[in-house]
């Protein structure tokens, strides 16, 4: 009887290991949201220098911004009693990811929903080679322009126009003749925002 009640209470507690190994596993570790009446903190487990953090409107107004100068671990209270009844995100800029936490404010107090992770397009530029490159993994394409402005003119010619899609990755080559000529000017649409590099 005692082997029994032995393995019962191992087999409970092997049990309630596993179901908290589970709900960590499940937990967000870059960052932590705790919402204690009109008070939200916002800590970031992994925290980057130089990162930018903001927080917009779904119309993409910045209401608030800051770098961060900290790497590590970064803690932030915000009282948003300010902010009418809305939808609203935190947005995390670092190297060529971007965070979006959406919340929605009722009466001071903010209820968090799914993050979604937009992936930067990344340009680089080799004599007059230049690559493009982007992580796709939520298939958003990529919409291509570039200017060319000839040296002491004002009018800028079109000389690239092109969508690209993918389901994981997108890269591309352009070959730019004529840098010494002028400028050029790349413009990268996706998810609703903007890149741009001058060459």
């Amino acid at each position: 009887m005692n082997n029994i009640l032995t393995y019962t209470k191992k087999g409970l507690l092997i049990a309630a290991l596993l179901i908290s190994t589970l709900s960590f596993a499940n937990e967000n570790t870059f960052y932590s949201i705790i919402v204690e009446a009109n008070k939200t903190t916002l800590t970031l487990n992994y925290a980057k220098e130089g990162t930018a953090l903001a927080i917009k409107d779904v119309s993409g107004s910045v209401l608030y911004s800051e770098n961060i100068n900290t790497t590590g671990r970064y803690k932030r209270e915000f009282d948003l009693n300010f902010l009418p009844n809305g939808n609203y995100y935190f947005e995390l800029v670092k190297d060529l990811e971007i965070k979006e936490i959406p919340f929605t404010l009722n009466s001071g107090v903010a209820e968090f929903n799914e993050e979604k992770v937009v992936y930067k397009p990344f340009i680089r530029v080799e004599n007059d080679l230049v690559y493009i490159s982007k992580l796709a993994l939520d298939g958003e394409p990529l919409d291509v322009k570039i200017y060319f402005t000839e040296k002491n003119k004002f009018n800028s010619t079109l000389v690239v126009s092109e969508k690209l899609q993918s389901n994981d990755k997108i890269e591309k080559v352009y070959k730019l003749e004529g840098k010494d000529k002028g400028e050029y000017q790349i413009i990268l649409h996706s998810a609703n925002r903007s890149f741009e590099k001058k060459i």
